[in-house]
C-alpha cells in the first residue's frame, strides 16, 4: 500500500478525501503541465529570518510513515494570508523531497496550469515557490505540497527509533523532536517561534501501530491502513508540533478538572509507567491552581522515547522523554533517580503555559520559556512532594549557574542567535540555571504575592501569542486591574515602579557575567562596593537586590544597591554581618578585614545561628574566591573546619565536593603525596559520617543522598571498610544471578567496585546488554567506565560508536564518564578528536551532547600543554569551532584550571602537612588505604 502511494505521490496524485479539513490533492487538478522554465529566477529571499508578508493560518498535514522501509510520505495544505503582492512564497524545509507544489486560491482553484517550480537554498533551509500569477495583498491563498523524506537516524526532525524485547525482537517507532529548527526536517513550514497557526493532522499507520499527535483522535478511517484524524489543535508554534507512531502501552488517569493525562512506554516497561502518571496529574492540578489559568486542551500524554537526545520535550499536549527522565522503577531507581523524574515532569508540564501558551518572540529570549520551567520545578514539587526537599537543590542550580557566569566566555542571558547553530547553543546554563536564580532573586523582592499575580498577568495577557523580556516587566511591575490589562490598556498607577523595575532587571539580562559585592565593617556602616566577579577592565554595574543579616537581630534586612559603591548603618555593637540572606540574590560576597575571620569563628562556636542555605553559601562564596585569587585556599579550608559539627546534608556535601574536586584533580595529576595526604584526611576527618552510614534505602531523601555520595566517595579513595562491604555485595548479587534487589542508593557503588576485576566487568556488561530499566543501565554504564584498565575503556567507546550494545543517546554520557576516570582522560579527548567529524554527525553541531563532550572531556585538564593541544584542534575544526561559543568557553575552563594549581596547589599541599602534623602530635594515625593507581 506504502509503494502505491508513494509512486501515485511522484506521480502528482494522491487519493482525494471529502474532508475540507484534510491535506488532500486539491479538488479539479488540472491535466499535468510542463514545469516553468526556472532557469531566469534566483532565490527571491536572502535573510535568515522569513519574510513578513506571508503568515500561515492553518496547516492540514497528512503523513504516512512506513516503519519496514523507514521513510514516509506526506502533502500539507497551508491556509495562507497574504500581507503584500508577490509572486513568491518562502518557507523552511530541510532534507525533504518536495514532488509538487501548487497554489490554490480560497475556493481551491489553481492559479496556474503549470508545475510550479521550488527553488532551493540549502544554506538557510529554506524553499521559494513562484507562482507566475501574482498573490494579492489581503487575500487568503492555500500552498499544497506533497513531499517524502527518510526518517531520520539521529534525534531530530521525524526520525525513528527501536526497542529490544526480552526475547530478543527489535521493534521500530518514529517519533519527533522539533525544538528549536527541525521542524522544518519533517514537513515544510513556517519553522519561527512567532509564526504561530493552527494544525489538522492526519497520520496512516498499520493496525498494529498507535498514532499520537498534540491533540486527541477525533476520526479513525480504516481501508486496510488506519487513518488517524486529530482534532484541531490551538495556535502554536512550529516547534511544538508532534507526532509518533509506536506500539507502546499506556496508563491514564484523569484531574480534577477534567484533562486525561496518559504515560506510554515500551510495552515491557509498562509498570515503570505509574509514578510519573500520579506526579503529572498532581503537578498539573498545581499549575492550573498556582497561574489560575486552565490547561488549554483535552489531553496530556508524556512518553518515553527509547532514543532522545535531550531529557525532554515540551510539545503541546505530547511531551517526549528520555526513559530515564519518565520510568521509574522503585526497586532499581535510588532517591535522586525519583526526585529526577519529577523535576522534569514538572519543568515539561510548566512549559505547557511558559512556553506553549506563551512564547518568546525570537530565540534570544529563550530564558523565557527555559529559566521559568527551570524555577518553576523548584515552586511546584515543594509544594506537591514535600519530602524530596527540592529546595535543597536551588543553591546547587545558582552555583552551576555561577561557574559558568564567571568566565569571560559567558553571555548575557539575553544574546543574539540568528543561525540554527547559535540557537541550539542558547540551550545553556545561562538560559536554564541563571534564568533560573534571577526570577528566585526576583521573587523575594517582589515578593511570592506579587511575582504570582504578575506572572499570571503576563500569561493572560499574551496568551497564544509571542512576548519580550519587556513584557515580563510590564507584566511584573504593572498595579492596574486585570480586566483593564488583559484588554491591552496601560494604567500604571505607580510608573517609577515600573522604570525602577525594567531598569534594574536589564542589568540581570543584559550584561554578562555575575556580580561580586565586597564588604568591609566601617564603624557602624557596612561599605559595600560592586564588580564583576572576574578580571575586567570595563566597569560593570548591577542593580542588587542586597539583602543581610546579622546577630543583633533575627530580620533580614533590605537594601537596593544601584551604585558601584555604597553603604548602610549596622550599628556599632554588631558582631557578625551575612550577606546575601539564604543566597536569595545572584550575587557572590566577599568579606573584607575580619569579616571572613568572624564568620569562621561563628561557624566554629555555634553555625546553626545560620540558616543551612547561609552556611552552604558561605561554603561556596569562598572557594570560588580562592579560584579567584581574592581569598587564601587555607581560609576556606579552616572554614568548614566545622563540619563535623554539621548535621544538615546540603553544606556537608558542599564542603565534601570541593575536597573531592580537589582529590580528584591531585590523582588526574599523578601527584602522590598530595592524593595520598588528601584522601587520609577526608577519611579521617569524615570517619563518623562515614561509620553512620548503612547500606540500605531507609531514611529521608537527604540523608538517602548524603548516604549514596559519601559511600561513593569513601570506596573511591580506598576506605577498606567500604571495599569490603562493597564487594561482599557485589559477590552476592552476581550469586544470585542478578536478582538479589540491591539497594538502589549503593548500587552505583557496589557495581563500581564490582568492575575492577575482570569477571566482574564482564558480567556488568552482559547484564547491560539485557537490563529492561535505563537508570540501571546508567549506574552499571558509570560502573564500566570507572575501571582502571584502559582496554576495557577504548572497548566502551568502541561499543557506543557503534550504537548497537550502548544507544547512541548515551554516548556523550559515556564520553565524559571515561574523562572524569584518572586512566581515561586523554583516551576519552583523543578520542573525541579522531571521531570528530562523526559525533558531529550524530549529534549536530551546537547540540546540547556537542556541548557536554567539547566541556566534559577538555575540564579534565589542568596544563599549559593540554591548552596547547585544544587550541591546535579547535584550530584544525576552525570553521566549525568559529561557530561554537563552548569552544571559548572550554578554554578558559582549562586557564581557570592552571590558574588554580599555580596559585593554590602549594597552599594545599602546606595545609595538608600542617594537618598530618597535627594529627601525629594528637597521637591520630591515618586511616584508609590509597586506591591502587
Amino acid at each position: 500500500m506504502f509503494l502505491v502511494l508513494a509512486l501515485l505521490s511522484l506521480a502528482g496524485v494522491t487519493q482525494t478525501s471529502s474532508s475540507p479539513t484534510q491535506a488532500s490533492e486539491p479538488p479539479n487538478p488540472t491535466e499535468e503541465q510542463p514545469p516553468l522554465n526556472t532557469g531566469s529566477l534566483s532565490f527571491p529571499w536572502s535573510h535568515l529570518r522569513l519574510p513578513e508578508y506571508i503568515v500561515p493560518l492553518h496547516y492540514h498535514l497528512l503523513l504516512h510513515p512506513n516503519l519496514t522501509i523507514l521513510s514516509y510520505i506526506g502533502t500539507v495544505r497551508i491556509e495562507l494570508q497574504v500581507q503584500n503582492n508577490t509572486n513568491w512564497v518562502v518557507l523552511h524545509s530541510k532534507g525533504l523531497r518536495i514532488t509538487t507544489a501548487t497554489v490554490l486560491d480560497q475556493n481551491l482553484a489553481h492559479l496556474s496550469d503549470q508545475v510550479l517550480p521550488v527553488l532551493h537554498n540549502p544554506t538557510h533551509e529554506q524553499v521559494a515557490i513562484f507562482s507566475p500569477r501574482a498573490l494579492t495583498g489581503g487575500q487568503k491563498y492555500f500552498l499544497f505540497l506533497e513531499f517524502g523524506a527518510d526518517l531520520g537516524d539521529g534525534f531530530y526532525g521525524f526520525y525513528r527509533s527501536t526497542y529490544r524485547t526480552s526475547t530478543g525482537e527489535t521493534r521500530t517507532l518514529a517519533s519527533t523532536h522539533f525544538e528549536p529548527t527541525s521542524a522544518r526536517m519533517a514537513f515544510p513550514c513556517f519553522d519561527e517561534p512567532s509564526i504561530k497557526a493552527n494544525y489538522s493532522i492526519s497520520i496512516r499507520r498499520s493496525p498494529a501501530h498507535t498514532a499520537l499527535s498534540n491533540m486527541p483522535v477525533v476520526k479513525v478511517l480504516d481501508d486496510g491502513l488506519m487513518e488517524d484524524r486529530f482534532a484541531v489543535s490551538v495556535r502554536m508554534s512550529s516547534y511544538l508540533v508532534a507526532f509518533i507512531v509506536c506500539d507502546f502501552r499506556s496508563v491514564s488517569a484523569t484531574t480534577a478538572s477534567g484533562v486525561k493525562v496518559s504515560v506510554y512506554a515500551a510495552p515491557e516497561k509498562w509498570q515503570q509507567t505509574h509514578y510519573a502518571l500520579k506526579a503529572a496529574v498532581k503537578l498539573l492540578e498545581f499549575y492550573e491552581k498556582y497561574f489560575n489559568i486552565s490547561y488549554p486542551l483535552p489531553k496530556q500524554d508524556l512518553v518515553a522515547i527509547p532514543d532522545f537526545q535531550s531529557g525532554a520535550m515540551e510539545n503541546w499536549g505530547l511531551i517526549t522523554f528520555r526513559e530515564t527522565s519518565l520510568l521509574y522503577n522503585p526497586t532499581t531507581s535510588s532517591a535522586s533517580d525519583r526526585l529526577w523524574v519529577t523535576k522534569v515532569i514538572a519543568h515539561e508540564l510548566a512549559h505547557q503555559w511558559f512556553g506553549n501558551l506563551v512564547t518568546m518572540e525570537w530565540w534570544n529570549d529563550i530564558w523565557l520559556n527555559e529559566g521559568f520551567a527551570t524555577y518553576m520545578e523548584y515552586i511546584s514539587v515543594d509544594t506537591t512532594y514535600p519530602k524530596l526537599r527540592v529546595e535543597d537543590y536551588l543553591l546547587d542550580t545558582c552555583f552551576v549557574a555561577i561557574g559558568r557566569d564567571s568566565l569571560n566566555s559567558s553571555r548575557p542571558i539575553s544574546s543574539v542567535a540568528e543561525s540554527p547553530t547559535q540557537i541550539k547553543e542558547m540551550f545553556d546554563t545561562v538560559s536554564y540555571n541563571k534564568g533560573a536564580c534571577v526570577l528566585h532573586m526576583l521573587r523575594h523582592y517582589l515578593t511570592d504575592q506579587v511575582f504570582q499575580s504578575g506572572i499570571m498577568r503576563y500569561l493572560r495577557r499574551y496568551s497564544y501569542s509571542n512576548a519580550r523580556n519587556q513584557d515580563l516587566w510590564d507584566s511584573l511591575a504593572n498595579t492596574c486591574p486585570e480586566e483593564e490589562f488583559t484588554s491591552g490598556g496601560h494604567c500604571y498607577s505607580n510608573s517609577q515602579a515600573h522604570l525602577d523595575l525594567t531598569t534594574m532587571m536589564n542589568t540581570w539580562t543584559l550584561q554578562t557575567g555575575v556580580p561580586l559585592v565586597t564588604v568591609a565593617r566601617q564603624g557602624s556602616r557596612l561599605v559595600l562596593k560592586q564588580e564583576r566577579f572576574l578580571r575586567t577592565t570595563h566597569p560593570y554595574l548591577w542593580h542588587i537586590p542586597l539583602t543581610y543579616r546579622t546577630d543583633t537581630s533575627t530580620s533580614i534586612h533590605r537594601h537596593l544597591m544601584t551604585t558601584l559603591t555604597d553603604s548602610v548603618e549596622v550599628g556599632e555593637e554588631v558582631g557578625w554581618v551575612k550577606v546575601n540572606v539564604d543566597m536569595a540574590g545572584y550575587y557572590l560576597v566577599h568579606y573584607d578585614g575580619s569579616g571572613w575571620d568572624d564568620l569562621i569563628q561563628l561557624l566554629k562556636n555555634n553555625h546553626t545561628a545560620l540558616s543551612f542555605m547561609d552556611r552552604t553559601h558561605i561554603i561556596h562564596n569562598a572557594f570560588q574566591l580562592t579560584t579567584a585569587g581574592r581569598l587564601s585556599l587555607d581560609k576556606a579550608l579552616d572554614l568548614i573546619g566545622y563540619l563535623r559539627s554539621e548535621s544538615h546534608t546540603v553544606p556537608l556535601l558542599q564542603g565534601l565536593a570541593y575536597l573531592e574536586a580537589f582529590y580528584r584533580m591531585v590523582e588526574r595529576m599523578d601527584i602522590p603525596d598530595v592524593t595520598q595526604n588528601l584522601s587520609t584526611y577526608i577519611l579521617w576527618y569524615f570517619r563518623g559520617v562515614i561509620d553512620r552510614q548503612t547500606w540500605s534505602d531507609k531514611g529521608s531523601v537527604s540523608e538517602r543522598r548524603l548516604r549514596s555520595e559519601l559511600l561513593s566517595l569513601a570506596c573511591h579513595l580506598g576506605d577498606l571498610p567500604c571495599l569490603e562491604q562493597a564487594q561482599r555485595s557485589f559477590t552476592h548479587w552476581l550469586d544470585s544471578n542478578s536478582t538479589l534487589s540491591l539497594p538502589a542508593d549503593v548500587t552505583e557503588t557496589v557495581f563500581s567496585v564490582g568492575a575492577q576485576e575482570d569477571s566482574g566487568w564482564a558480567s556488568l556488561l552482559h547484564i547491560y546488554t539485557l537490563s529492561l530499566s535505563e537508570t540501571h543501565k546508567h549506574k552499571i554504564l558509570s560502573a564500566l567506565a570507572s575501571s582502571r584498565d584502559t582496554n576495557k575503556l577504548h572497548r566502551l567507546l568502541e561499543l557506543g560508536l557503534e550504537g548497537e550494545v550502548i544507544r547512541t543517546q548515551d554516548l556523550d554520557s559515556l564520553i565524559v564518564m571515561v574523562a572524569r576516570n584518572p586512566r581515561g582522560h586523554h583516551l576519552a579527548w583523543s578520542y573525541v578528536q579522531k571521531y570528530w567529524s562523526t559525533l558531529v554527525d550524530k549529534f549536530q553541531l551546537g547540540s546540547f551532547s556537542i556541548r557536554n563532550i567539547i566541556i566534559g572531556t577538555t575540564g579534565q585538564f589542568f596544563s599549559t600543554e593540554e591548552l596547547t593541544e585544544v587550541r591546535v584542534f579547535f584550530e584544525s575544526i576552525h570553521e566549525q569551532a568559529s561557530q561554537l561559543r563552548v569552544t571559548q568557553v572550554a578554554m578558559d575552563n582549562i586557564q581557570k584550571n592552571i590558574l588554580w594549581m599555580q596559585r593554590n596547589l602549594g597552599t594545599l599541599r602546606s595545609w595538608l602537612n600542617q594537618q598530618t602534623e597535627e594529627r601525629k602530635g594528637e597521637g591520630g594515625r591515618g586511616v584508609g588505604r590509597e586506591r591502587e593507581q
